[in-house]
């Protein structure tokens, strides 16, 4: 398949890396803010179910993402990427806008409605932003889609270091989440003004003439196609799970901000996604995913077993070079296996990822929940404790340790069955 590379397929390039940078910094906010407006909008009237309602708020960005992925990827050429980008750049305005009127709502449902609203209003932008620029990215550079999608991404890490370091300067300096909730409209407001001056090239199977009913089809004709959407799962849960619920979980056990391990995190992956190119071309994209599963599976084990700063970066080492690479070479894996699946099917791939961070999120708060309450011997004793006593620290670090355990085994899981796909395909020579 061959394309004819636009003359100004390096500013789109860099217009998809800010569209995608907005959003590391609009996620590294929330997971940044997330327990200031825990402790504001939940904890008071709900301590007992707080981690589950933020949590869940924290997962509809993810269901906004889902959605908009869902419908936006296949119809990429239809609107354009153009006009999918500008509505993109809307709702990096409008959801933290949204998400800013909550606590002035009214009553509790008022609140938690207006919140979760801006969030999947968020998370719409997200899904645009997903479900456009990689297919943009695959079309401009299809002799090197494994290394030019782990470059667009690590833009994603990037932008988690600048989101989580205002996060830690401005609560520092004094202010709430409000003032980098509203900080996220800015690169919002720039993506839109860059985004105008330009025209975006349609995509890789548009280009080779697929028709839209053939790009559709063509995922249900490949059984082997849908595994690739049921290891996203597994990886995404491995991945941005837990980078969403650090800040809420560990900053109390680690003796440090949850968000600067993210921050510490996103600078290792930022760094190591620029080598992804040559590492695929020496071990397969299923081989490199294969060997990312160990120190992922150990990093996350450690994190539930951390109780200090030195301990909690250890941990948060092994799992960084584990999850690195996982979300890009997966796009790029699809792409490279079914390339007349065009937009459609790296948007089916992109919609399981976000959808298992909206469904396992909400069930890892639940199981915080339920650990801290079950540590502290029941609802009525967990609502005595008071707020920084020893009592309440050891129940939350008790509750970050399930939580994280549990997240544990998915690596785990992922280890046996890249390992199985890697020996498959070598079987048949596809590598």
């Amino acid at each position: 398949m061959t394309t004819i590379r636009p003359n100004n397929h390096k500013a789109i390039f860099w217009i998809s890396v800010l569209a995608l940078f907005t959003a590391a910094i609009a996620n590294a906010v929330r997971g940044g803010a997330s327990d200031l407006m825990k402790a504001e909008l939940f904890d008071a009237a709900h301590a007992a179910t707080s981690g589950q309602l933020i949590a869940t708020a924290l997962g509809n960005a993810f269901l906004g993402f889902a959605i908009s992925l869902l419908v936006i990827s296949p119809l990429l050429d239809k609107i354009g990427a153009k006009r999918i980008i500008l509505f993109a750049a809307a709702c990096y305005v409008a959801g933290p806008a949204l998400i800013l009127f909550a606590p002035s709502a009214g009553g509790f449902s008022a609140v938690n409605t207006a919140l979760n609203a801006g969030m999947i209003l968020t998370g719409f932008g997200w899904g645009a932003t997903e479900g456009s620029i990689n297919a943009i990215t695959t079309t401009i550079y299809p002799e090197d889609k494994t290394g030019k999608l782990n470059i667009l991404h690590a833009w994603w890490p990037g932008g988690m270091i600048v989101g989580g370091l205002l996060c830690v300067a401005l609560f520092g300096a004094g202010f709430g989440w409000r003032t980098p909730i509203a900080m996220i409209m800015v690169p919002g407001v720039v993506l839109a003004l860059w985004a105008m001056r330009y025209e975006f090239p349609q995509t890789e199977s548009t280009v080779a003439g697929i028709p839209f009913g053939e790009m559709m089809a063509e995922p249900f004709k490949h059984a082997g196609f849908w595994i690739f959407p049921a290891i996203m799962f597994l990886t995404a849960s491995a991945e941005l799970a837990p980078g969403a619920w650090v800040q809420v979980a560990l900053t109390e056990t680690v003796g440090m901000q949850g968000v600067l391990l993210n921050v510490y995190v996103a600078a290792i992956m930022f760094a190591m996604r620029h080598f992804a190119g040559p590492l695929e071309h020496r071990f397969s994209d299923m081989g490199l995913l294969w060997m990312s599963t160990v120190p992922a599976a150990i990093g996350l084990y450690l994190l539930s077993t951390a109780n200090s700063p030195i301990t909690a970066l250890i941990a948060a080492t092994l799992w960084a070079i584990g999850v690195c690479f996982m979300w890009p070479t997966m796009l790029a894996a699809i792409a490279r296996r079914y390339p007349r699946s065009g937009s459609w099917g790296i948007g089916i791939v992109n919609f399981s990822g976000a959808l298992a961070i909206y469904l396992v999120l909400p069930e890892i708060g639940k199981i915080y929940d339920e650990a801290k309450i079950a540590k502290a011997g029941g609802q009525a004793a967990f609502e005595a404790l008071h707020s920084g006593s020893a009592g309440m620290h050891e129940v939350l670090a008790h509750a970050a340790e399930v939580s994280f355990k549990t997240i544990s085994v998915i690596p785990v899981i992922l280890f046996v069955i890249f390992g199985a796909v890697w020996f498959f395909e070598r079987g048949k020579n596809t590598n």
